[in-house]
C-alpha cells in the first residue's frame, strides 16, 4: 500500500489528499498554517468562486499561462465533476454572470468546511504548524519528507501542492520552488499576475475610487473591454488585472509600459466628434468644464482638459477646431505609464513556477523524480479570474491524488 504525503492544505492539496485516500492509500496532509484552505476562504471575495461552466477549450483559452497542458486534467476532473463533487458533500451551487459558479450560501468557508470534513471522513492524517523543509529521496526515488523541527515522514509518494508566492499569509510562500529546484526541478521566473499597477501619473490620486464602466484598455497587442477602477496608486479593476500578467512580463525587460484606454470605444472618431459637437452647441455658453458633464464623470473632467492641454476655463464656443479634435485624440486614447505592478504580495496568482515540460501532464508525476507530483499553482499555470485558476488547482490536485494512490510503479502510471 502506498503511504503518499501531501505537502500544502490548500484547494489542490485537500483535492489530492482525498482522492489519494480514496485509491486506499495512507494519506498525510501537511500544512504550515493552523488551518487548511486559508486562500481558498477569501477566493472570489469571500463567496467562494469555484469554477466555470465553460467547456474546455474555452478553459484552455482563459490560461495564458500553459493552457494546453491542463487538457488531460481538465478532462479527467472537469467543471461538472468538480460541480458533483460538492453537491455530494452538501453544497449548493448557483451560476452567475459569466458562467461563474458560487455556493448559494455565498460563503467560500462552506467549501473548505465540505473537504476538511471529508478529509476527516476517509481518516487523512492531519499535521497542521508543519513546514517541510526537505524532500527525501534515494536513487532519484521518493522516500519521504523532512520538517522544521528535524522530524522525518516516511512514504513512498509526495505531493507538492504549496501554491505560488501571492498571498502569503495563507501559506503560499514560493517555498515549494525551492524544494522542487533542489530536486533538480527548473522554475520559471515567477511573477504577478491579476494585480493591480502603480502608475507614473500623480493625477490617479485625484481619481481614487472612480470605476469606469465599458472602456477598453490595451497593452501592446492585448485588448480587453469592461470595467476599470482608478486607486490612490494608480489603477485595477477587471479588465486591468487581465492585462496585468503582460505588463508585469514587460516590466521585467525595462520596456515601456503605458496602457491605453478608450473612453468611448462604442464610437468611431468621427461619432464622437459629432457627440461633442452636440454637447458644445448645448452648452455653448457654458466654460468647457461644466460642458462635458454628459460625457464624462465629473472626476475625470480636467485631467482630461489637461492632458488634451485644453484650459478648463474657457468658454465651450471659445474652443477651436484643433483643440476638440485633440480632446477627442485623448477621450479616444487616455494613456497611463506604469512603473510597476504592485507587491508580489497582493497578486490573485502567481505566474511562473515548475516547467511543464518536466511533468506528466496525465498524472502530474515529475519526470525526475520517481514518486514525486505537483498540483495547483506551484506548477507553471496561470489563468483569468472567473473560476479558472481554482479549477486548475481542483483538476490537478485530483489528477495527482489519484494516480500517487494507485499501486503501481513508473512506467504503468504515466501509460495512463
Amino acid at each position: 500500500m502506498n503511504q503518499v504525503i501531501v505537502i500544502g492544505g490548500g484547494a489542490s492539496g485537500m483535492l489530492a489528499a482525498i482522492f489519494s485516500a480514496n485509491q486506499n492509500s495512507n494519506t498525510i496532509l501537511i500544512d504550515r498554517m493552523d488551518r487548511f484552505g486559508r486562500k481558498l476562504r477569501i477566493t472570489g471575495k469571500g463567496r467562494g468562486n469555484l469554477t466555470n461552466i465553460a467547456d474546455v477549450d474555452e478553459f484552455m483559452n482563459n490560461f495564458p499561462g500553459n493552457g494546453r497542458f491542463l487538457h488531460s486534467a481538465l478532462n479527467f476532473f472537469s467543471n461538472q465533476d468538480v460541480m458533483k463533487f460538492f453537491e455530494n458533500l452538501g453544497i449548493e451551487l448557483k451560476i452567475e454572470r459569466g458562467g461563474r459558479v458560487f455556493p448559494k450560501s455565498d460563503r467560500a468557508q462552506d467549501l473548505v468546511d465540505a473537504l476538511d470534513s471529508k478529509l476527516r471522513d476517509l481518516n487523512v492524517e492531519i499535521h497542521i504548524k508543519s513546514r517541510v523543509i526537505k524532500i527525501l529521496t534515494e536513487s532519484n526515488r521518493v522516500t519521504g519528507v523532512e520538517l522544521h523541527n528535524g522530524r522525518k515522514i516516511f512514504g513512498n509518494r509526495v505531493i507538492l501542492a504549496t501554491g505560488g508566492k501571492s498571498y502569503p499569509a495563507t501559506g503560499s510562500t514560493g517555498d515549494g520552488y525551492e524544494l522542487a529546484r533542489y530536486l533538480g526541478h527548473s522554475i520559471t521566473p515567477i511573477l504577478p499576475s491579476l494585480i493591480p499597477l502603480e502608475t507614473v501619473e500623480d493625477f490617479v490620486k485625484d481619481l481614487q475610487g472612480l470605476t469606469l464602466k465599458n472602456v477598453r484598455a490595451k497593452f501592446n497587442r492585448h485588448e480587453e473591454f469592461g470595467e476599470m477602477l482608478f486607486t490612490h496608486f494608480g489603477i485595477s479593476g477587471p479588465i486591468i488585472l487581465t492585462l496585468s500578467r503582460e505588463v508585469a512580463k514587460s516590466l521585467t525587460q525595462k520596456s515601456p509600459a503605458k496602457i491605453s484606454i478608450d473612453l468611448k470605444p462604442a464610437l468611431t472618431f468621427d461619432q464622437l466628434e459629432n457627440r461633442v459637437l452636440r454637447d458644445f452647441s448645448k452648452f455653448r455658453r457654458k466654460t468647457i468644464r461644466n460642458g462635458l458633464t454628459e460625457l464624462l464623470p465629473m472626476k475625470l473632467i480636467p485631467i482630461i482638459l489637461d492632458v488634451a492641454k485644453i484650459d478648463s476655463n474657457l468658454q465651450v464656443d471659445q474652443i477651436s477646431q484643433n483643440s476638440r479634435r485633440k480632446l477627442i485624440e485623448t477621450l479616444k486614447n487616455f494613456q497611463l505609464t506604469i512603473k510597476s505592478t504592485r507587491p508580489i504580495d497582493e497578486a490573485i496568482v502567481t505566474q511562473g513556477g515548475i516547467a511543464t515540460k518536466e511533468i506528466n501532464p496525465k498524472t502530474m508525476e515529475s519526470k525526475i523524480i520517481h514518486g514525486l507530483f505537483f498540483a495547483g499553482e506551484v506548477i507553471d499555470i496561470d489563468g483569468f479570474t472567473g473560476g479558472f485558476n481554482l479549477q486548475a488547482a481542483f483538476s490537478t490536485g485530483a489528477v495527482a491524488g489519484n494516480f500517487s494512490g494507485i499501486n503501481n510503479d513508473r512506467s504503468e502510471i504515466n501509460d495512463r
